[in-house]
């Protein structure tokens, strides 16, 4: 069957296909290993905290300060880190945030009060910054916009997958590894670090910028790719100004920013504090046992996200498969104060991994619907920084009310209600499978007169 494209030319849904596939093989398994190896370094403490926290005198409080504070130094660094990967290019800079995360996370071991755990995570938030939005647009580099939400939910597989082995991992560092007679959270923080050095020195070399620099592309499949990109921005282009002050500053970018802050929320709040949940009905349990335990939510995330991803993408549709995530995962942290029953916890943990999970692929659609070059790069990284400032108030607000209550039920309830806004922002927007896949105006009138010249 041939079909004609975008851009006028005219190719077999077969070799269409084939490219696409081709592409995905020879770059998504890479980048999922960069982001599995950056989930485990940002998300390790919650497996050592009650070791840690035990040993350097920390309370609840300052535990949920210690897990935030990285995504202040995110927040402070992700947008001018993602404009100079746009002008450096993602080979180098990417390369660069890994072996310095790397440094970091590994440095971490070394810390000897609460005083310097604030200091090296806030580091380590300056040092990641821009990974995350940097791959996603380096993703719309090789993708187009009717494949992204499958291709950006299998990347986002290296988050779920983080958890999956990365409680496991370090279960067994715990429970095992004392070397020289060192506390074993020190050596799980310095040995889940150095991969990142490593990795930084392969992407260097591994990691081709755009598809005309692929030696494994053909003349043929680089040609229709480039033509299909080019073709889509030129669609963007010439509806939206590609101002990275409007594209930062237009209401747009602040309305999705709340609807992913909720989102972080969700995740890391909920996720820094899961170990401890489960290891209060599982007393006398390895550490081993307990990480094995708190990956079985992740396993569930890790294939709702691609099935949902994929149905996206097959559906052309995004705001429903947006929001009914949400709604989910809010109805789920509001039935935590209504059980102590271990296998509900257990399920109610599965239903909040799998909705905030699946809700990555085609939330990161909808950014492109109006941002490209520079404008892109600022947007994205606007977007992921402000939402991802919910990491620190998640942890922050939890462990607060913890130490207040003996309860994290009243920190989820905040959460649950910042998920009820999101919600209500979702659906208000107009994004329909028409108007997420044509070259119609998209009806966010308030957004275009913000961000249109």
């Amino acid at each position: 069957m041939k079909l004609q494209t975008s851009n006028g030319q005219v190719h077999s849904n077969e070799f269409e296909k084939k490219t696409v596939k081709k592409i995905q093989y020879r770059i998504l398994p890479f980048i999922i290993i960069l982001y599995f190896i950056a989930m485990l370094d940002r998300t390790n403490l919650s497996y050592v905290a009650s070791h840690m926290t035990k040993d350097l005198g920390i309370t609840s409080a300052q535990y949920g300060i210690v897990a935030g504070i990285f995504f202040i130094g995110y927040f402070l660094f992700e947008v001018p880190s993602n404009l100079l990967m746009n002008k450096v290019g993602a080979r180098v800079w990417i390369a660069r945030i890994l072996i310095t995360w790397g440094i970091v996370a590994a440095g971490t071991s070394l810390v000897q009060d609460v005083m310097h755990l604030y200091i090296l995570r806030f580091a380590l938030g300056i040092m990641e910054a821009g990974f995350f939005p940097g791959i996603i647009l380096y993703l719309t580099f090789w993708f187009r916009k009717d494949d992204r939400a499958r291709v950006i939910s299998l990347f986002m597989l290296g988050l779920p997958l983080a958890y999956i082995f990365g409680a496991p991992i370090s279960g067994l560092i715990l429970d095992h590894i004392h070397w020289a007679s060192i506390s074993s959270w020190r050596w799980m923080f310095f040995l889940e670090g150095i991969p990142a050095v490593l990795l930084g020195l392969c992407t260097y070399f591994f990691l081709v910028e755009k598809p005309e620099d692929a030696k494994w592309l053909t003349d043929k499949e680089k040609d229709w790719l480039q033509k299909e990109l080019e073709s889509e921005k030129q669609s963007v282009s010439n509806k939206y100004s590609n101002s990275t002050a409007k594209a930062i500053f237009g209401p747009m970018i602040w309305l999705l920013a709340i609807v992913y802050f909720s989102k972080t929320l969700a995740i890391y709040g909920v996720g820094f504090f899961a170990p401890q949940i489960i290891d209060s009905f599982t007393k006398g349990l390895s550490g081993t046992t307990v990480g094995l335990i708190t990956a079985i939510p992740y396993i569930f995330a890790s294939i709702v996200m691609i099935l949902w991803g994929r149905h996206s993408d097959k559906t052309n549709e995004r705001r429903w498969h947006i929001a009914i995530p949400i709604a989910i995962c809010t109805l789920a942290l509001i039935a935590f104060g209504f059980t102590e029953n271990p296998i509900v916890i257990i399920v109610l943990l599965c239903l909040i991994n799998g909705a905030t999970f699946s809700l990555y692929g085609p939330f990161w659609t909808l950014p492109s619907l109006f941002l490209t070059g520079t404008s892109a790069a600022a947007g994205i990284a606007a977007i992921n920084a402000i939402a991802n400032l919910g990491g620190f108030v998640g942890p922050y607000a939890i462990g607060a009310i913890n130490d207040a209550t003996g309860s994290v039920y009243g920190g989820l309830i905040v959460i649950a209600g910042v998920c009820i806004i999101a919600l209500i922002i979702i659906l208000s927007l107009r994004f329909d499978r028409k108007e997420a896949n044509s070259d119609k105006k998209i009806p966010l009138e308030n957004s275009r007169k913000s961000q249109s010249s």
